[in-house]
Parts: C-alpha cells; sequence; structure tokens
C-alpha cells in the first residue's frame, strides 16, 4: 500500500494541475476583446498563455 502513496500522489498533483489550467482558460475566455488587449493578448494566445502557467 505504501507504494501506491507517490502514484496517487502524482494523479491528485495531475488533477490539481488541470483543474487550475481550466478555471484558468475559462476566466481569461469570459473576457472581451478590449480586455484580453489591455493585457497584452488575443483570444489567440489564450491556450499558449495558460500552457505557459504550468
Amino acid at each position: 500500500m505504501r507504494n501506491d502513496v507517490p502514484a496517487i500522489s502524482s494523479v491528485i498533483r495531475k488533477l490539481r494541475r488541470w483543474r487550475d489550467t481550466s478555471v484558468s482558460r475559462g476566466e481569461l475566455a469570459r473576457l472581451d476583446a478590449r480586455m484580453l488587449a489591455d493585457l497584452g493578448m488575443t483570444r489567440g494566445d489564450i491556450d499558449r498563455v495558460v500552457r505557459g502557467l504550468k
């Protein structure tokens, strides 16, 4: 059972990272073009920026 702890921890870390990425993508997707421009981004940049946050 103790050998399973690192595997379970790894899965939990990956799920948390996926959730955080999903939340970030959703928040950026809700911004309009002007707000994105204020951040120096376009809608096409969202995925690249979110992937860079990992």
